[in-house]
Order: structure tokens, then sequence, then C-alpha cells
């Protein structure tokens, strides 16, 4: 049985006080522990842009794109489960040890499929992870805006790159049992908070539910929930983190209708409160009043989103500790110290880049649909061509599905739907709509989204005449044509 070690398991081992708690807190093992971190993984930030994909959708389309790509999502983790556990099993049976050295993707694929294969998979696997990671600072900086605006979100941009490098003293996955219970907890009261102070609120005068109107908007709405159902970047660690990896096969999907049982409600609730007016506002609590509640779960997101920072940014450090060769080095301040320059990066993109909600639907695009859904299923399906390794494999595949032919045939679809729809269309929808971003707000932008300053109105002129005083009102810049965000930037220089 693969990860069967001894010191894995917690029977034989002696029961301190010590012991006792640091099992409760900090190691996690257990099949709970792996749906805690895949549930508060999958979900993060990506619940305040729901909505704003709702809107681009429509109601039914977003509905439909969740429970497809979730089921794809549950799919595709279930085909690196399987690849994982016959990577361990076969190097296992050589005799390799992994008691201090943590498997990636890149290194099941290496094992099953060869160096070029590898290389692929490393190179998807860490920009996603890297833009992951990037996607998260963004997100804290939108945040915790609509609790204090004394500062421009760029500047909260150096504020929580600096909270977020502490994840480096977090050793491994099998520590993080304490923070992806929290984090769950977290989302959880979010996405309600959403579902019922809208419902609470009722439908904005004149609220209007026009999506789809445009292919761009619909397809970048598309990618933005294949990114949300994507978070299995991280499978590979989270199951190296568990006793038995065996146990992981449902916990994904198990994961996935617990989240949809948050996204759906939230996601239907504010768009039909709002509507368009989500076409502006890519992060949902820009649209709520402010009250307690709402900055309860603004604060409680920011939380998680320090803890997705860490989910996402553990295995760059893992990589990196293998580039250095402190992978297996017992010191955490040695280990902590050299995980450091993976952090600068991600700062500087997240103020390069400070689109919160498009840059999903581009990492969407562009590498999830590769890390997360391609490749896996293109894996397995080499990985198990010959009979010879479908008759030796480790997992076979449920009878009800139709067995190997049954596998066969779902991979051969989801690399073609994801190819077409996720990568291609999607590809060029969410391109289009992020280089609209960077031509509307420019790089480096200081304030995202933010309202202009309100500018005191000149003093009447004595020449004019108190009877002709009907001046037209000033225009509304609120609802110039857009691609989903305001356009307030060019006529307020000083948020640049």
């Amino acid at each position: 049985m693969a990860g069967n070690y001894i010191e894995m398991e917690s029977e034989g081992k002696p029961k301190t006080a010590k012991s006792k708690l640091s099992r409760f807190f900090w190691d996690g093992g257990s099949a709970y522990d792996a749906w805690f971190s895949c549930a508060s993984n999958q979900v993060a930030q990506v619940l305040l842009t729901l909505p704003y994909s709702f809107s681009q959708l429509g109601m039914m389309s977003g509905i439909l794109f969740q429970l497809f790509y979730g089921l794809l999502g549950s799919w595709t983790a279930y085909l690196i489960s399987i690849l994982y556990v016959e990577y361990r099993t076969r190097k296992e049976r050589e005799k390799v040890d992994f008691r201090n050295h943590v498997i990636q993707w890149f290194e099941v694929l290496d094992g099953l499929l060869g160096k070029h294969w590898r290389n692929v998979g490393l190179a998807f696997n860490c920009t996603f992870l890297l833009f992951g990671s990037v996607i998260q600072l963004i997100a804290c900086a939108s945040n915790i805006y609509y609790i204090n605006d004394n500062l421009d979100k760029r500047t909260w941009t150096y504020i929580f790159g600096a909270c977020c490098a502490t994840t480096v003293f977090i050793p491994s996955f099998h520590n993080y049992r304490i923070w992806s219970f929290l984090g769950l907890l977290m989302t959880t009261y979010t996405a309600w908070y959403l579902t019922v102070a809208s419902l609470l609120h009722g439908q904005v005068e004149g609220v209007k539910h026009s999506g789809p109107t445009k292919l761009v908007l619909y397809f970048t709405g598309a990618t933005n929930i294949l990114y949300t159902f994507g978070g299995h970047a991280v499978t590979v660690e989270i199951m190296h983190a568990m006793w038995k990896p065996q146990k992981f096969k449902a916990i994904y999907l198990l994961a996935t209708i617990y989240v949809l049982t948050l996204t759906l409600p939230s996601a239907s609730a504010v768009y039909w409160a709002f509507g368009d007016a989500l076409l502006n506002h890519s992060n949902a609590f820009a649209l709520l009043p402010r009250s307690a509640f709402r900055d309860s779960a603004v604060v409680l997101m920011l939380i998680h989103q320090f803890i997705t920072f860490g989910f996402a940014c553990t295995p760059l450090y893992f990589v990196w500790e293998k580039l250095i060769g402190l992978h297996e080095c017992k010191s955490l301040c040695k280990r902590a110290a050299a995980r450091l320059p993976v952090v600068i990066p991600i700062w500087f993109l997240a103020i390069i880049f400070p689109f919160f909600g498009p840059i999903n639907s581009a990492v969407g695009s562009l590498l999830v649909s590769f890390t997360v859904y391609i490749i896996p299923a293109l894996a397995h399906m080499l990985t198990f061509r010959s009979a010879t390794a479908r008759e030796n494999a480790v997992e076979q595949p449920p009878r009800f599905l139709g067995r190997w032919v049954g596998m066969f045939s779902v991979n051969v679809f989801i690399v073609a739907w994801v190819f077409v729809v996720g990568f291609g269309f999607g590809g060029w929808a969410s391109m289009t709509n992020f280089i609209h971003q960077i031509d509307t707000f420019g790089l480096f932008t200081k304030c995202y989204q933010c309202l202009p300053p309100q500018l005191p109105l000149p003093p009447p002129s004595p020449m004019m005449n108190n009877s002709t005083s009907a001046i037209s009102p000033a225009p509304s810049y609120g609802h110039l044509p857009h691609q989903g965000h305001h356009h307030f930037h060019h006529l307020s220089p000083n948020n640049h």
C-alpha cells in the first residue's frame, strides 16, 4: 500500500500532552484533513467574482457551467490521484523512500511518461501557482479597501505581500490542519452572508438581467468558472500529506459538492439583486451596503486569502528547495530563509496587474485549462495505453463507467472540450478583456475600480443670470460602455 510508512501512522506513537496538542492543531494527514484542504482551497476569493461571472453569462448558463465544470474538475482530480498512487507504488516497489521528500505533479509525470512531460507539467503548474498566488494578493487589497479606503489598493498590496511572506514558515500541507478547517468556516460564513444580505436588500431599482450580451463577456465568465473548479494544481501535495493516500479517491468530488452549496446560492442571489450593475463590479462586496456583517465577511476573507496564498505558494517553495538542494534540510529556519525569493516576483506581478476578476479568467483559460484538465487526461491515457500497463494498474476503472473504454472516452471528451471552449474561445475572450483593462487603467494602476474623488463644484459666475441657472446636470460616468469595468480612471489621473 503506497505511503504506508509506520512513522506516518498515529498508532504506536507516545501520546504526550505536547504531541496531542500538536496533532490537534498541526499534524493533519487524515481523509478529513484532505477534504478540508480541497474544499477550503477550491472556493477562496473566487466566491466574490462568481456574481460578476453570472452577469456575463446569465443565470441559467452560470448555474449550468458551475455544475459542469465542478464535475469535470472532480474527474480530473480523480485521474491525478490514480496517477499519483501508480507512480508511488512503482517507486516503492523499487525501495524508494519518500519520508523526507514531497512528491509533486511534475515528478509523477516524469516517472510515468518521461522528462518531456515533466518539463511541460512543471512549466504549466508553476506558472499557474505563481499567478494563483498573485490573485490572492490582489484579492486582499481589493477586499480591505472596502473597510479602509484611507490607503489605495496598491499600498494595501505592499502590506499584504509582506504579511503573506510569513507562509514560508509552514513546512508542508501536513501542517495546514487548523488553517484549512478555519478557512472553510470563513468562506461558508461569507457565502451565506452574500446570499442573505442580497435577499434582504432586494432588487435595486430598475434592475436588469440582460446577460449574455456579448461573446467576449460570455466566454470570459465561463473561464472564470473553469478556474473556480481548477484548484487541484495542489492535489498531489495534499495527497502526499495523507497517512493513506489511497483514501483520496472521492474526496475532491465531495469537496466540490459542498462548495456548490456555497457558490450557487451566493452567486444567484447577488445577481438577482443587482443584475447588470455587477458588470462594473467584479468584487461582490462593492455593491452591498456597509454593515458589521459585511465588515466581518471582509476580515474573514482576508484571513482566508492568506491561507490560500500559502496553499498556492507552498508547491512553489518545494520546487525552489529542490532546485537549490535544500528540500530535505531539517532546519525550518534555513528552509524559510531560502523560500523568500519565491515571494518577490509574486508581489511584483500583483502590483503590475491588479485587475481583480479579469485575471481569474485569463489564468483559467491559458493555464488551468492545461494544468488541471488537459494534461491529466492525456497523461492518464498515455500511461495506460498498453495492455500490460492496464492489466498491472494499481487502480482499476470502475465497472459502471465501462472500464478502460469508458475512461478513455471521458478523457477524450474533456481534452477536446477544454481545448476548444476553455483554451480557444475562453483564451480569446479573457485576453481581449484583460488587454482592455490594461488599455483602460494602465499597468501599475494605483487603485483599480476605485471611485474618483469628489471634486468641488466651481462657484457660479456673477455674470450669470439667476433665471438661467438651470445648468445641465453633470454627466454620469457610471454607465459608460464597458467590458465589465469602470472607466472612472480616465477622468481622474490622481487614481493612477
